[in-house]
């Protein structure tokens, strides 16, 4: 079919005159891996989104930019330079990588009358089964972006981080030789505080992640457990490393080690922690369409994209008597005259010269010239190869930030030479996604238009079902069947204690009038969570804990204190939803970050044999057990057990009262996790349980959490069958 293209519709790829393009610098030499023997072309993918989100929170960053990115001189060699092997054979068998509380209940009577008070007991569920953005701002984008005038895109930027960088990275070290809490003193926001900077043999870290990773998960092609493993364990050494470097902040003498981001990355590849390592044309293994990363170096890790700046990868294959480069994957992001509005289609610049940087006007004009990401583009038109594309997002918690989808497999369809804005020559090259594949960036379009148009969606009931009680919205959909929602419950947003449970320690809150500061050895809080401030500056949980204490009503600090994360309701779009075969669910409109606060876990705080005197078969439906036993998710191999533990039993029955979790179904493979939290309140327990993204969530998967194990004996225990389907599936929970 052709698609029209209005005025970018301009004449095709034999309307210019490619003798003017000179200066075809030597390819790298890397050996091809297809699909299959016989077709470049590979049948799409078709499985189901992996997912995770990020939230907007009222917690503002804290903390300086990074440091700038550098590259050395010696980085700015001659392009055939910066490829000799030792061999002096360019890139010779080189791996994929590196080249150099609210109280008010609020009814929910909007579709259903309550039952009546004699009836009105337990309910049942619908369900017999079972979320570039560092920590801190970057004082410098490296990414290729549109948003603001980028430099052009030369050799070093599309071979990814030159070497002297990486070399760079390798000599910071985060922390010191494993030992003590190092002890300093310093004033920041009005008050004087001891800092205790943590001695971290980040290295180790490494090391246990890497003896785990080779025992269980390494293989030459991943899968998507693997894949998830891998992103799981990068991202929470990352939020390790942003906790630590936090620290640091304002104390003299003391300096920050570099971006989180590709100090982690650099230590993974470093040791060889990685999937995909060898280049391909077509799917990437363990990698599905519709998933997101918030890091450059995530696309490089799983083999997706490898350069970590340059928007286009290539690689070499033999024709004939010679080699031709062949387009790989792109990355369009914005910074470039790209026109991305299509879903399917894609518009795509070509790479070089100044038309990015239209604001350049001291320099001389420079057309783009036909040669490496360019070559192997024109390369692939002729040939007919797929070419992975990843489009890069605005994040809407992070300003400065991106969000990466990969959209799957496209096909070249045209190319020509245009005028960009700074009247230089730009190669275009028009992409068309290839059919029968699962949506991914049409679904970021529809979320765009609910939220700014109000559209009429199909299967629509409620546009909020908690009226109000909530910061954000949360949609109630059903385009399954014609059930018009849950049975009647009122929303409330927080969990409540009908009765005071006394604690048999005695508590005390904080005096961090200010807020509490990352390193603060004088703050209670801190000292209670081991030392550390358990949230990042954009307030993601640095890993799962045991118990986390957070602040509350007895500390001095303000409401916005890092420390208070969940607390004050949701902070990303949620949607409660009508499943196939699970009753109702929950997901997100939003994208999750790895540690991003979903929501608590709210409803009517229980004894023990709280539930069982509901008298119900079904009693417990929509409840929580606290004391379940589940495995930890949001840890490091090689981490002490963390495991949650509660300081005293604690059921939360939702079947009368509650919020969006009760709706949350079970999976033995969940992407989130639930931790419990005891907020300061002087001699009364304020414990409440609250659910973390174990990895990034794609917007609109569906969310779900392991309920966790009970002893065999328990009087109200009740098997029933697991529809997660997952490979890790026990067949059944509780």
């Amino acid at each position: 079919m052709e698609h029209s293209l209005g005025q970018d519709s301009v004449p095709g790829f034999g309307s210019f005159d490619k003798s003017r393009v000179l200066d075809v610098r030597p390819l790298r030499r890397l050996v091809p891996v297809f699909p299959s023997a016989s077709s470049f072309s590979t049948p799409p993918q078709g499985a189901a989104p992996f997912v995770c989100a990020s939230p907007a929170g009222p917690f503002p960053p804290g903390v300086s930019p990074f440091f700038p990115f550098f590259i050395s001189s010696e980085s700015q060699r001659p392009f055939e330079q910066n490829l000799q092997t030792p061999s002096g054979i360019p890139n010779e068998n080189q791996p994929f990588g590196f080249t150099n509380p609210i109280s008010n209940a609020v009814p929910i009577n909007s579709f259903r009358n309550p039952p009546p008070p004699s009836t009105a007991g337990v309910t049942p569920n619908q369900s017999t089964g079972t979320s570039n953005g560092g920590d801190s701002t970057p004082s410098r984008r490296i990414t290729r972006s549109r948003v603001q005038p980028q430099p052009q895109r030369g050799a070093a930027e599309e071979d990814g981080l030159s070497e002297s960088v990486v070399d760079a990275e390798n000599k910071r070290r985060v922390g010191r030789p494993k030992g003590k809490f190092q002890s300093q003193k310093r004033t920041r926001g009005g008050q004087d505080i001891n800092v205790a900077l943590p001695d971290v043999d980040i290295d180790a870290i490494v090391d246990n992640v890497l003896t785990t990773y080779t025992n269980t998960l390494r293989q030459t092609d991943a899968n998507k457990e693997s894949v998830g493993y891998l992103l799981m364990c990068y991202d929470l050494l990352r939020r390790k490393i942003s906790q630590i470097e936090e620290m640091k902040e304002g104390i003299p003498g003391v300096s920050r080690t570099g971006r989180s981001d590709l100090r982690a990355g650099t230590l993974f590849m470093n040791k060889g922690i990685r999937t995909n390592a060898q280049k391909r044309i077509g799917t990437v293994p363990g990698v599905e369409v519709g998933d997101i990363f918030f890091f450059r170096m995530e696309l490089c890790l799983v083999g997706l994209h490898a350069p970590t700046m340059g928007g286009i990868d290539y690689m070499g294959v033999k024709n004939s008597s010679e080699e031709e480069p062949l387009a790989l994957s792109i990355v369009s992001s914005g910074g470039y005259e790209d026109h991305i509005q299509d879903g399917n289609e894609l518009i795509y610049s070509g790479q070089g010269g100044n038309a990015g940087n239209d604001n350049r006007k001291d320099k001389e004009t420079k057309d783009q010239k036909l040669e490496r990401g360019n070559l192997a583009l024109e390369k692939s038109l002729h040939r007919g190869n797929d070419v992975r594309v990843i489009r890069g997002v605005k994040d809407v918690s992070n300003p400065t930030g991106k969000v990466y989808v990969y959209d799957g497999l496209y096909k070249i369809h045209e190319s020509w030479v245009d005028k960009g804005k700074s009247g230089a020559n730009v190669f275009k090259y028009r992409l068309v996604r290839l059919p029968g594949q699962p949506e991914a960036f049409t679904v970021w379009k529809s979320i765009e238009q609910w939220k700014e148009t109000n559209t009429t969606r199909v299967g629509l009931i409620l546009p909020d079902l908690t009226s109000g009680a909530e910061t954000f919205p949360v949609s109630l959909v059903n385009d399954v069947d014609g059930e018009k929602g849950p049975a009647h419950f009122t929303y409330i947003p927080s969990l409540k204690y009908s009765k005071p449970v006394n604690l048999t320690e005695p508590t005390a809150g904080c005096n961090c009038t200010g807020g509490c500061l990352p390193g603060n050895s004088n703050c209670t809080c801190i000292q209670k969570n081991g030392g550390y401030l358990p949230y990042t500056a954009n307030g993601l949980l640095v890993n799962q804990k045991s118990l986390l204490h957070e602040c509350g009503p007895s500390c001095k600090c303000p409401p916005n204190c890092r420390n208070r994360v969940s607390q004050g309701g949701l902070k990303i779009r949620l949607e409660v939803f009508k499943t196939k075969d699970k009753g109702w669910g929950l997901r997100s409109w939003d994208p999750i970050r790895a540690g991003a606060f979903l929501c608590e876990y709210a409803g009517e705080a229980l004894n023990v044999s709280g539930i069982e005197k509901l008298g119900d078969d079904r009693a417990d439906d929509y409840s929580f057990d606290a004391n379940r036993t589940c495995q930890p998710l949001g840890v490091l191999p090689g981490d002490s057990n963390e495991t949650p533990h509660v300081p005293f039993p604690l059921l939360i029955s939702a079947n009368t009262a509650g919020n969006v979790a009760r709706f949350m179904n079970h999976s033995c493979s969940p992407n989130v996790f639930w931790q419990p939290i005891l907020r300061e309140n002087k001699n009364e327990s304020d414990l409440h349980v609250a659910f973390y993204a174990v990895g990034h969530i794609p917007p609109m998967t569906e969310l779900t959490y392991d309920y966790g194990m009970i002893p065999y004996e328990k009087g109200y225990q009740r098997k029933k069958i697991c529809l997660c389907r997952s490979i890790k599936c026990r067949s059944f929970f509780y």
